[in-house]
C-alpha cells in the first residue's frame, strides 16, 4: 500500500485529505510504462472475472478527471472492451446521455458524452474505473444514474486501491440487494485511512497557514517581469485521422489499433524535435543541467523548502523524492511553516518493474543521485535561490563536486554562464517528462510510453496536470513536494481557472515534452493558450531547458448525432398508471383548467425537517434533498409589502417577457403545444403561457405540472402518461429561470432514453445563458421566486422517496391547504396578465427580435459558478446559487453562508437584502458578477452553521482566514485575509 500511495491535504471543505498516487500518473511523475501496466494488469483480472464472452460485450467507463488514463489502461486491459470517460465540460453538437455527481470532488458534476447515444445501450458488464474507492459513493451515484436508463444485470467496479470501511462495504452490499444486480470490486490492493475527528478543522488550519507563508514569501521573491526560458519547439505528431484524443466521446477497438500503429512514428517525431541542440542563452538561472534528477524529483538532496501557488522555490538542503512512498498510510501532519530543514536523504531511482523502487546501490559517478549538495541559503541571501548568480549547477562545474560554486556561490549559474562567463555548451539529452494535461491523460501516456522505448539511454516519466488544489510542502514523507499554477491551456466551457502540476521539481526536468490537447471541442476554435509565452510554457521553462509542444489534436463528432430510439429495455419497466392529473381546488389553489398536476397527493404525510438539519443530511450525503421538505418559511407582514411592491413595479417587464417566449414557442415548436411546466417554479410560468395564447390567439393549451429532481432524473411515469395523452413532439417544458443551468442539464439526460421529447426548455429569463427559448437574460426579480407555496398554489416542493413512490408512481407533492389565508397565487397570476394588452406590442417585437438573434446556449452562468466556487473555496458548484430568483430560495430554503451582490444594484435587491438581514447573513458587493446577485450555501453541513438564534455563523475556513490575517497583519508581512485571497469586495451590512 505505502509502495502505491502517499497523503496530502487539499482545499476542500468536505474532505481534507488527498490519497496521492504513485502509479496514476497525475500528482507523481512515473514511467510510463508502471502507469499504463497498473491499469492493464487490472483489465486483465476483469476478464479473468468475467470470462472471454462476457468480457467481449463489456462497456468501460472512467471518471473524470484523474482516473481518465487509468480507466482507457484497464479497456487496453479486457482487449475488446470499448471506452467511454466521464467528462466535466458540455460539448455542444453532442447529446448528454447521462450524468452523476462526485459529493466529495472540488468539482462535482459529471456528463456522459459519447458520439453514439446507444453507446451505453449494450446488455453486457458495466465496468466502471476511478482511482481510488474510498466511501462508494461516486460509483452509487453512477450506477443509479445509469442503471434507470440503462439497467444491466452486472457491474464491475475497479480501482488502483480499496479504502473503505465495514461500513461502506456494507452499504454497497444492500445497494446491490436492491438494484437486483451483481456488482463486483476488483482492486489492486485495500487498506484504510484513519482519521481524527476534527480533521476538517485541522486541515483547514493547515492549509492556510502554510499558504499564507507561501504567499508572503512569495511576495518577498516574486519575479518583477515573465520569466525568460528557452524558446518552445511545436512538432506535428502526426495524430492518425479519426482517432479521438481520449475516450471523451468514446473509444473503439478500432481506434485503439490504429492509434497502436501509429504509436512508434509518432514517437520518432518527438524523439527528433527532442534531439536538437537547446538554446542555452535564454535558460534562466535554475533551469535544469545536463545531471538534473528525473523529472518530477528534484536532484538528489534537493528540494523546494515550501511550495506557494506558481513558485516552488529550491532547498537543495532535503530530498526531493515524490516517488518514493509516503511515511505512514495514516495522515501525519507535516513540520510547521517555520520548521528547520530535515536530513539529507538521498532521492530514490525507478527500476523498470516495481512502482518505487530503491535506489541503486552502484550509482554511476556521473549520477547526481550519487552525490549530495550542499544546502541552499535561505531567500534574500546574495545569490540564494534558483536564479541568482551563483544558483544550481548548469555552468562548467556546476554540479555538486565539481570545481564550480555552490548556489549562492560565483561560477555555477544554472543553465547560463559558468564560471568563466561563458555560455554552456549544449548537453546530451537524459531526461524527459512528458506532460499531459487534465482529461487528456492516455494519449500522451501512450506517446511516452513509445518515446521511452525509442530513447535509448534516456530516462522518460509522465506526469499530468489537473484543475485540483492540492497543498505542496516540501517534506520527505509529504506527497505533494512542489507545485506549478498556470491559466487553463484552453478556454474551456465550464469556466477558466487555475491549473496546477505537482512534483515537477525546480532544476528537475532536462527536457519537458508537453502534448496539451488542441483547442477544446467545447468552444468555437480559439488558440490554445499554451504558446511559447503564455499559459503553462513560461512555468514549464523556469524548470528545463528545452520544452516541446506537441498538440494532440481533440476529436470534434463530423455531425451532430441523429437521434436514435433507444430500445424500451432501457427505460424503466413502467405501467399506466390508474390515477389522472390532480386539480383544483382538491389539489392547489389554482382553477381546474390552469394546471393538472402529474404528481401524488403526500398531504398526509409528515415530510418537513428543520433548515439546519436537512442541510446537514444533504451535504453529508445521509439523504437527497428531494426526500423530505423544509418547513415553509412564512414571510412576515414587513416582507408580503416588499413582495406586493416589488410585482407592481416589475408586473409589466414579467408580462412581456411571458408574450415574448409564449410567441417564439408557438413560432418555433408547435402551433398547439403542451405546456408541461417544472413543478413548482415553473408552475406559475406556465398557467402566465397558456393565459397569454388564450389572450393572444384565442388558444386553448393544456398544461400540466411535472416532477424533476437534481440528480435522480424526471419523473418517467408522468413522462409515460404524457406519451399515451398527447403527441411527444408537441410538449413544451417550462420552467421559471436558469440559474447555472443544472437543472437544464438535467432534464436534457433525462429524456435520452426518449427521444420524441424535446429536451430543450422554455424559460421566462435566462441570465445563466443556458436556453435558447427565453423571454429575456436579464437578471431581475420574477416576485414568485419571493415566496414558496403561498405563490404556487399552495404547493410544496416535489418529493421522491423510496418507500412513497414505487418504480411506476408519480412523485409528490404536499398542499398546504391551512396556508390558505396568506396565499397570493391568484393575485400574481391576476396582477400579470392584467398588464398583457399594454406590453402586447413590446413582446411581439421582443419576439420578432430574438427570433433573428443567435441564441446559442454559452453556459456563462456555469463558467461564473466554477470560478465563484474556486475564489470562495468552496469547490462544490451545488452549493454556489446563480441570480437573483435561486438566491432568493437559498434564503427562504437552504442555510445561506453569504450573498455576492452586483455593485449598485437597486431595488431588484431589496427583498434578498430584508431576508439577508433576517437572517443575520453578510452582503458581500463585488462588480464582477454576471448575475444581479449570488447565493453561497454554507459549505458546512454540520448544524454548527448557524448559531442558537437561527442566523448564520462563519465557518472554520473564515475564522482560520482571520487568525492568519490577525497574524500577517501582526508581522507586516500580509494585508487582510480577503486581500491575500486576492478579493478587494467591500462587505456590506445588509440594510
Amino acid at each position: 500500500m505505502r509502495e502505491l500511495l502517499g497523503l496530502a491535504l487539499r482545499r476542500n471543505p468536505k474532505r481534507a485529505h488527498l490519497l496521492v498516487s504513485n502509479v496514476l500518473g497525475k500528482h507523481v511523475p512515473q514511467r510510463p510504462a508502471t502507469v499504463h501496466g497498473a491499469g492493464v494488469r487490472l483489465g486483465r483480472r476483469v476478464r479473468e472475472l468475467l470470462g472471454d464472452e462476457a468480457a467481449a460485450r463489456a462497456v468501460v467507463l472512467g471518471y473524470a478527471e484523474t482516473a481518465t488514463g487509468l480507466g482507457h489502461s484497464v479497456a487496453d486491459g479486457l482487449v475488446l472492451a470499448p471506452y467511454l470517460h466521464s467528462t466535466r465540460r458540455p460539448v455542444p453538437g453532442v447529446a448528454t446521455v447521462g450524468g452523476f455527481e462526485e459529493e466529495h470532488s472540488h468539482a462535482t458534476s459529471h456528463l456522459l458524452l459519447p458520439e453514439d447515444p446507444g453507446f451505453l445501450a449494450s446488455t453486457g458488464p458495466l465496468v466502471l474505473v476511478d482511482d481510488e474507492f474510498s466511501t462508494g459513493r461516486t460509483v452509487l451515484n453512477t450506477i443509479a444514474a445509469l442503471h434507470r436508463r440503462f439497467p444491466r444485470d452486472h457491474y464491475v467496479v475497479v480501482a488502483l486501491v480499496d479504502m473503505r470501511s465495514p461500513e461502506d462495504r456494507a452499504r454497497l452490499d444492500a445497494f446491490a440487494a436492491d438494484l437486483g444486480a451483481r456488482v463486483d470490486l476488483v482492486a489492486a490492493a485495500a487498506g484504510a485511512v484513519h482519521l481524527p475527528d476534527d480533521v476538517l478543522e485541522r486541515g483547514a488550519e493547515l492549509v492556510a497557514a502554510y499558504e499564507a507563508a507561501a504567499g508572503a514569501r512569495e511576495g518577498a521573491t516574486a519575479p518583477t517581469g515573465p520569466p525568460a526560458g528557452p524558446e518552445t519547439t511545436r512538432v506535428d505528431l502526426g495524430w492518425p485521422e479519426g482517432v479521438p484524443d481520449g475516450g471523451r466521446h468514446g473509444f473503439t477497438p478500432t481506434h485503439r489499433a490504429c492509434l497502436e500503429a501509429a504509436l512508434p512514428a509518432m514517437a520518432t517525431r518527438l524523439a527528433a524535435a527532442l534531439g536538437k541542440t537547446p538554446d542555452t542563452s535564454a535558460a534562466p538561472g535554475g533551469t535544469a543541467s545536463a545531471d538534473a534528477a528525473p523529472a518530477g524529483t528534484a536532484p538528489a538532496g534537493h528540494t523546494a523548502r515550501v511550495a506557494p501557488a506558481g513558485h516552488t522555490a529550491p532547498d537543495p538542503g532535503h530530498p526531493a523524492a515524490p516517488d518514493a512512498p509516503a511515511a505512514s498510510a495514516a495522515p501525519a501532519a507535516p513540520a510547521a511553516p517555520d520548521a528547520s530543514a530535515a536530513p539529507d536523504v538521498p532521492a530514490a531511482s525507478a527500476a523498470p518493474d516495481a512502482p518505487v523502487p530503491p535506489a541503486a546501490p552502484d550509482a554511476p559517478a556521473d549520477d547526481p543521485a550519487a552525490t549530495p549538495r550542499r544546502a541552499a541559503p535561505a531567500p534574500g541571501r546574495p545569490g540564494g535561490e534558483a536564479g541568482g548568480p551563483g544558483g544550481e549547477a548548469g555552468g562548467p562545474g556546476g554540479d555538486a563536486g565539481g570545481p564550480g560554486g555552490a548556489p549562492g556561490e560565483p561560477g555555477g549559474a544554472p543553465g547560463g554562464p559558468g564560471a568563466g562567463g561563458a555560455p554552456a555548451p549544449p548537453r546530451p539529452l537524459r531526461r524527459v517528462l512528458v506532460l499531459g494535461f487534465e482529461e487528456l491523460m492516455y494519449a500522451p501516456l501512450r506517446i511516452a510510453e513509445a518515446l521511452d522505448e525509442a530513447l535509448d539511454g534516456v530516462e522518460v516519466r509522465y506526469s499530468t496536470t489537473t484543475r485540483s488544489p492540492v497543498l505542496a510542502v516540501d517534506d520527505p514523507g509529504y506527497a505533494i513536494r512542489t507545485r506549478l499554477t498556470f491559466p487553463a491551456h484552453d478556454d474551456p466551457a465550464d469556466g477558466p481557472g487555475p491549473r496546477y502540476a505537482y512534483n515537477v521539481a525546480p532544476g528537475a526536468a532536462r527536457t519537458a515534452a508537453s502534448t496539451p490537447s488542441s483547442p477544446s471541442s467545447t468552444r468555437p476554435p480559439t488558440r490554445p493558450r499554451c504558446t511559447p509565452r503564455t499559459g503553462c510554457s513560461p512555468s514549464l521553462s523556469a524548470h528545463t531547458d528545452r520544452l516541446v509542444l506537441a498538440v494532440v489534436p481533440s476529436y470534434r463528432p463530423q455531425t451532430p448525432p441523429t437521434p436514435r430510439t433507444v430500445p424500451e429495455r432501457q427505460a424503466p419497466p413502467m405501467h399506466q398508471p390508474s390515477y389522472e392529473p390532480l386539480r383544483g381546488p382538491d389539489f392547489s389553489s389554482y382553477a381546474p383548467e390552469e394546471v393538472g398536476w402529474l404528481l401524488q397527493d403526500f398531504s398526509h404525510v409528515t415530510l418537513e425537517a428543520p433548515t439546519e438539519e436537512r442541510e446537514e443530511a444533504i451535504q453529508s450525503g445521509g439523504a437527497h434533498y428531494a426526500e423530505s421538505l423544509p418547513v415553509e418559511y412564512q414571510p412576515n407582514e414587513r416582507y408580503q409589502e416588499l413582495f406586493r411592491a416589488a410585482l407592481d413595479t416589475s408586473a409589466a417587464r414579467i408580462a412581456r417577457a411571458v408574450g415574448a417566449v409564449t410567441e417564439i414557442v408557438l413560432a418555433e415548436r408547435s402551433p398547439r403545444p403542451v405546456l408541461v411546466s417544472l413543478a413548482r417554479a415553473g408552475t406559475p410560468v406556465g398557467v402566465l403561457m397558456r393565459r397569454w395564447a388564450r389572450h393572444a390567439h384565442g388558444l386553448d393549451l393544456p398544461h400540466y405540472a411535472i416532477s424533476i429532481v437534481r440528480g435522480r432524473g424526471i419523473d418517467t411515469a408522468a413522462l409515460r402518461w404524457l406519451a399515451d395523452h398527447h403527441d411527444p413532439s408537441d410538449v413544451v417544458f417550462v420552467d421559471g429561470w436558469t440559474g447555472k443551468g443544472a437543472i437544464t442539464r438535467e432534464l436534457s439526460d433525462a429524456l435520452a432514453p426518449y427521444p420524441d421529447f424535446d429536451p430543450r426548455i422554455a424559460v421566462l429569463a435566462d441570465p445563466g445563458r443556458c436556453a435558447d427559448t427565453y423571454g429575456t437574460r436579464d437578471d431581475f426579480l420574477v416576485p414568485s421566486a419571493c415566496l414558496n407555496s403561498t405563490v404556487s398554489g399552495l404547493i410544496s416542493r416535489t418529493v421522491l422517496r423510496a418507500d412513497l413512490v414505487g418504480p411506476n408512481d408519480f412523485h409528490g407533492a404536499k398542499y398546504y391547504r391551512e396556508l390558505a389565508g396568506a396565499d397570493v397565487s391568484e393575485y400574481f397570476l391576476d396582477t400579470v396578465s392584467a398588464r398583457f394588452a399594454e406590453v402586447a406590442e413590446a413582446a411581439l417585437a421582443d419576439a420578432g427580435r430574438l427570433a433573428a438573434t443567435d441564441r446559442t446556449p454559452t453556459w456563462e452562468g456555469w463558467a461564473a459558478v466554477e470560478r465563484i466556487s474556486q475564489e470562495y473555496g468552496i469547490h462544490d458548484v451545488n452549493l454556489v446559487k446563480p441570480g437573483v430568483g435561486e438566491t432568493t430560495r437559498v434564503l427562504l430554503r437552504r442555510v445561506p453562508w453569504k450573498i455576492l451582490a452586483q455593485r449598485g444594484a437597486g431595488a431588484d435587491l431589496d427583498h434578498v437584502r430584508l431576508l439577508a438581514e433576517q437572517r443575520g447573513v453578510p452582503v458581500e458587493e463585488t462588480d464582477d458578477l454576471p448575475y444581479t446577485c449570488v447565493g453561497l450555501i454554507h459549505p458546512r453541513y454540520t448544524r454548527g452553521a448557524t448559531g442558537a438564534d437561527g442566523k448564520t455563523v462563519g465557518t472554520t475556513a473564515d475564522k482560520t482566514a482571520d487568525k492568519t490575517a490577525d497574524k500577517a497583519n501582526t508581522a507586516n508581512t500580509a494585508n487582510t485575509a480577503g486581500k491575500a485571497a486576492g478579493r478587494h469586495e467591500r462587505t456590506v451590512a445588509a440594510r
